[in-house]
């Protein structure tokens, strides 16, 4: 389900092509299109796949991301500048159907390696509701759409993990030179995913309450993964607006639950969230999804965001 639904058009596309690169030209070389560091040069669509990229390729690789620091990774629509930048590269790493106009520059792209990390793993429908306990809960209206394929597939260790072994072959085709250096880092990172998942297994095992409220669903995987029970605000779109009935619904289940914090994230407006959580007398706590570093992000990476993530939700669930 591409969850944005603003396309850039194929004309657009072949225009900002032609306008951008001859600007970039100058950057290419013979080791890699688009850098003049002979690097491999891979282009990433936002944080979660640069952030693999990174750690896979290490010296390697030159990456480049599409979507900056600060910015709603859903809205993003490409500049012609980027889509140059994207046309010059060696590869992109990108996870369709999270960034429609990314998917579409990449459909109409020559680059040869193209990684979709949404065909690396298994995607699952999810919608305002996902976890152990969904069915139970399921008092939504029939007319409503709950939701569709969820992209967050990064918020559990044990697919991104998945993700990382496949991003480390392709890099290991594309670039043989530095094969060997390449699954050495790929089995180091998946080694720190299994550490991660094993920590939030024994840190969510025991708890007090099984549901938590987030601003919009992208932690169907987690709780999925962990026996958790996730009730998100505005759906698998974090800048849809939930019905009066979804409220309702909401507060009802925080009182049945057990529920005592609900989370926003940094990225999308935190309005929602609060006044949820003053109307059901509810603490307020950020849950990360992940999808873009900032200074006001509870970490400088992935690993120590999803800690500071598995803190806030053993405080908000009453971890044993």
């Amino acid at each position: 389900m591409n969850i944005r639904r603003r396309l850039m058009s194929g004309t657009a596309a072949a225009a900002a092509t032609a306008l951008g690169l001859g600007a970039l030209s100058a950057c290419s070389s013979s080791g890699a299109a688009g850098d003049s560091s002979g690097k491999y040069d891979v282009v990433a669509s936002f944080y979660p796949m640069a952030f693999l990229a990174e750690r896979i390729g290490g010296s390697h690789v030159h990456v480049t991301s599409l979507t900056q620091p600060g910015q709603e990774p859903h809205d993003l629509e490409i500049s012609a500048r980027q889509t140059a930048r994207l046309q010059e590269s060696d590869a992109v790493l990108y996870l369709k159907g999270l960034q429609p106009s990314v998917d579409e520059a990449v459909a109409q792209s020559g680059i040869r390696t193209k990684i979709d990390a949404a065909s690396l793993t298994t995607l699952e429908e999810h919608g305002d509701e996902h976890g152990e306990h969904a069915d139970a809960h399921d008092t939504h209206d029939h007319g409503e759409e709950l939701g569709g394929k969820d992209p967050h597939v990064w918020l559990d260790p044990v697919r991104y993990a998945q993700i990382a072994e496949s991003v480390g072959k392709a890099f290991e085709k594309g670039d043989p030179a530095h094969a060997a250096d390449y699954r050495k880092n790929t089995e180091a990172l998946v080694e720190k995913l299994n550490d991660l998942n094993t920590r939030y297994e024994t840190g969510l095992k025991n708890t007090r309450s099984k549901t938590f409220i987030t601003t919009h669903a992208s932690f169907g995987y987690l709780a999925e993964r962990y026996g958790l029970t996730q009730e998100a605000i505005n759906g698998l779109d974090p800048e849809s607006e939930p019905s009066a009935a979804r409220v309702r619904d909401l507060e009802r289940t925080a009182k049945a639950d057990g529920v005592t914090t609900v989370f926003y994230e940094t990225l999308v407006s935190d309005k929602t969230a609060k006044t949820l959580a003053r109307d059901a007398h509810l603490r307020t706590d950020v849950l990360d999804p992940l999808e873009g570093i900032t200074d006001k992000s509870r970490g400088s990476d992935y690993f120590q965001v999803m800690e500071a993530n598995l803190k806030a939700l053993q405080k908000a669930l009453g971890a044993k």
